[in-house]
Parts: structure tokens; C-alpha cells; sequence
């Protein structure tokens, strides 16, 4: 492979980790054990959901879709790591790493949208609270989360269709263990201006919104309960944003050192970290977050628990 265009490659070979060769057994049941708890937590956190009449409300409604989003783009590229684990051919062919990359880069964008919209959702259940039914309807809960979803799925095909429409003529081994639009980008012997600027435009923009919607959601919500003149009032309304923030904190803090970070040779290894922490670790954790620091969760898990 010398010469051509990205149709002329067939497939890529995904590196993984440095260790991996040594560790690669011990790697694969410590991440297929978080994996599996990952899926039976956010399948069990839908079904709960879907279940529980006192968990039919808007926050629970934003919730349930983002276990749907975090089951998603963790299972774009956990079970081909797995695999890669197990197997000395580390190949992916080039229509599957399209597809891995378009499936993980919408999850992870509409992952986003929906935290972010949770936020405003807290915003108006403590600030506005006797408009709260009418301003966060049905309707309006349901345009947000497809929303999320147009936007992920946008984001996504921009950046799949200009990463895969270049010329890959240095190599077809791609530095990581799933195929990530830095680590295409350094295969390719085209120009990549137009793809880095597109990079950090489009996840700048994303990531900066979604960013200033939470902050000033929580600068309201700080702002109205600092106010409230019962200590008790200060500490229920306190409680049911803890989880959320928990989670936006974890999310944004890993998701801008992974593409806001500059990149180098030396920073390869960190970024894989960074990536499993991002794609597999905090798919499982969400549940747990939402569901030991939730008292309805909590609540809900008992009487299901006494049901069985």
C-alpha cells in the first residue's frame, strides 16, 4: 500500500495497548467484566425506569436515554477490543472501522446533548418550580433527546465522511485500540487541515455549549437554593443534582483532556487511558452514580428486589 485513496485500503490493524501482548488475558477479563456490568446496569436502569410509576418524570426520562447512549457507543468498540485481546490478527476491515467511529462519535456527542439538557431539566425543577410541568412536557422532553440524537448523528457523519475521504498512503496500523479520528488522521499522507480544523471546531462547539448550559444551569440552581430558608429545603433540592454532577464532572473532565489535550508521540499511551476511562469505565459507573446516590432509584431497586 503505497499509492491511492482511502477506497484502496481493504483494512487496519488496530495496535491497542503496550502492553497488551503481556497483560492481554488478565486485560480481557477485567475489561469484559466492566463491560458486562455495564450493560446489565444501564439495561437494568432502562427497564427500571420503564417499570416504576414514580420514575415517570422528566429527569428519569433524560436518564433512561442516556443508559440507552452509554450502552451504545461503549459497545462500538469494547468487543472488538475484547477480541483483540484473544487474537493475533488484529485487523478490522475499513467498512467496520467506518462504522465504528460514525456509531461511537454519535453516542458520544448526543451523550452530551442529553447531560446537558438534564441540566436545564434540574434548572427548571428548582428554580421554576410551579412551571416545571408545562416548560419540560412530554413534548418538549421528547424534541430535546431527538434532538441529541440529530445533532450526535450530524456530528458524527461530517467527521467520518472528510476522515474517510482521504488519501491513506504511510501505514494501515492505527496507534489505538479502536478506530478514533486523531489516530486515522497521522495514517494519512493527505492534507488534514480542513480535518483538524473540523476537529476542533465542531468538538469545541460541542463541547463549550454543552459546557456553558450546565455551569449556568448550576450557577441558578446554586444561586436559588442558597436562597431557600429552610435547611432542610437546601439540602432535598441539593440531593437530586448530586448525581448529575457527579457525572458531568467524570464525563467533561476526561472527554476535553482527550481531544482539548495536545497531542504528541509521548501522549499516545495517556490518551488511551483517557479513552478507556471515557468509552468503557464511565458507561458502567452512570448507573451506579445514579442509582446509590438517588433516593426514588434506591427506592425503586427495593421494591423490585422484594418482587423477586
Amino acid at each position: 500500500m503505497t499509492k491511492g485513496n482511502s477506497t484502496d485500503v481493504t483494512e487496519f490493524f488496530l495496535l491497542g495497548f503496550g502492553t497488551q501482548h503481556k497483560f492481554r488475558y488478565v486485560l480481557f477479563v477485567v475489561f469484559l467484566v466492566i463491560y458486562v456490568t455495564s450493560m446489565v446496569g444501564n439495561v437494568g436502569m432502562i427497564l427500571l425506569i420503564k417499570t416504576d410509576s414514580r420514575l415517570q418524570t422528566p429527569m428519569y426520562f433524560f436518564l433512561q436515554h442516556l443508559a440507552f447512549v452509554d450502552m451504545c457507543y461503549t459497545s462500538a468498540i469494547t468487543p472488538k477490543m475484547l477480541q483483540n485481546f484473544i487474537v493475533e490478527n488484529k485487523s478490522i476491515s475499513f467498512k467496520g472501522c467506518v462504522m465504528q467511529l460514525l456509531v461511537y462519535v454519535t453516542f458520544a456527542t448526543s451523550d452530551c446533548y442529553l447531560l446537558a439538557a438534564m441540566a436545564v431539566d434540574r434548572y427548571v425543577a428548582i428554580c421554576k418550580p410551579l412551571h416545571y410541568p408545562v416548560i419540560m412536557s412530554r413534548g418538549v422532553c421528547i424534541q430535546l433527546a431527538c434532538g441529541s440524537y440529530v445533532i450526535g448523528s450530524i456530528n458524527a457523519s461530517v467527521h467520518t465522511g472528510f476522515t474517510f475521504s482521504l488519501y491513506f498512503c504511510k501505514s494501515n496500523t492505527i496507534n489505538h485500540f479502536f478506530c478514533d479520528g486523531p489516530p486515522i488522521l497521522a495514517l494519512s499522507c493527505s492534507n488534514t487541515d480542513i480535518n483538524i480544523m473540523l476537529l476542533i471546531v465542531f468538538v469545541g462547539f460541542n463541547l463549550m455549549f454543552t459546557i456553558l448550559v450546565v455551569i449556568f444551569s448550576y450557577i441558578y440552581i446554586l444561586a436559588a437554593i442558597l436562597k431557600m430558608s429552610s435547611a432542610t429545603g437546601r439540602k432535598k433540592a441539593f440531593s437530586t443534582c448530586t448525581s448529575h454532577l457527579t457525572a458531568v464532572t467524570i464525563f467533561y473532565g476526561t472527554l476535553s483532556y482527550m481531544y482539548l489535550e495536545p497531542h504528541s508521540d509521548s501522549s499516545q499511551e495517556n490518551m488511551k487511558v483517557a479513552s478507556v476511562f471515557y468509552g468503557i469505565v464511565i458507561p458502567m459507573l452512570n448507573p451506579l452514580i445514579y442509582s446509590l446516590r438517588n433516593k426514588e432509584v434506591k427506592e425503586a431497586l427495593k421494591v423490585m428486589g422484594k418482587m423477586f
